[in-house]
């Protein structure tokens, strides 16, 4: 399979159909999936929230949160908290594309946008929202050792769903899916590059 590159990670987003959901009765959120070369991989970042925040304690997640008035729209959202929450200055993100709608069992309906930022970056994360900044190799997280499935009831039936260990932390829920959904749709892209060479 050949290299992941960021304009790889471009074009799979361009060339999908993106699924949003209704906003109706949800509250509306957004939030940036960074990804960055480090150490001859790509890391995608994250953050263990504090336990002082109002939603979510102590879980991984993607630096966002919930649309205030003044944003201009979710983009605006998702590059306002990523600055808040890690001290990421908004003009160094570069939108790459976006993910699926992803609609949480808190009843938030979130937008995801993929991003990049140069690196190394100095990360200053908030000491009220941010416990610690986590940053995890895209290879780790392709790796099935990392993979855990639990077993839930969702709408009346047993269903299964995959969460990530990393370290000492594991990464599940939302934040779990939607890194789901951009693997899956990189790992798509590099086996359709693979097969055009």
């Amino acid at each position: 399979m050949g290299a992941l590159t960021l304009d790889l990670v471009r074009n799979a987003l361009a060339n999908r159909q993106r699924i949003t959901a209704a906003a109706e009765g949800l509250m509306p959120a957004a939030v940036m999936l960074l990804l960055y070369p480090k150490d001859g991989d790509f890391c995608v970042l994250l953050n263990k929230r504090s336990m002082t925040v109002e939603h979510h304690k102590g879980e991984m997640s993607f630096p966002g949160g919930a649309r205030d008035p003044e944003d201009a729209d979710f983009e605006d959202t998702a590059r306002r908290e990523t600055e808040e929450e890690m001290g990421i200055a908004r003009d160094d993100i570069t939108i790459l594309g976006r993910l699926d709608d992803n609609v949480t069992r808190s009843n938030f309906i979130v937008k995801v946008f993929v991003g990049t930022i140069p690196y190394p970056y100095r990360f200053n994360p908030s000491s009220h929202e941010i416990a610690e900044v986590v940053e995890i190799p895209i290879n780790v997280l392709r790796d099935p050792a990392t993979l855990r499935w639990d077993s839930r009831i969702e709408n009346g039936e047993r269903i299964s769903v995959r969460s990530y260990g990393y370290q000492q932390h594991l990464v599940y829920g939302a934040t779990a899916k939607i890194l789901d959904q951009f693997l899956d749709i990189i790992d798509a892209q590099l086996t359709i590059n693979a097969e055009l060479t």
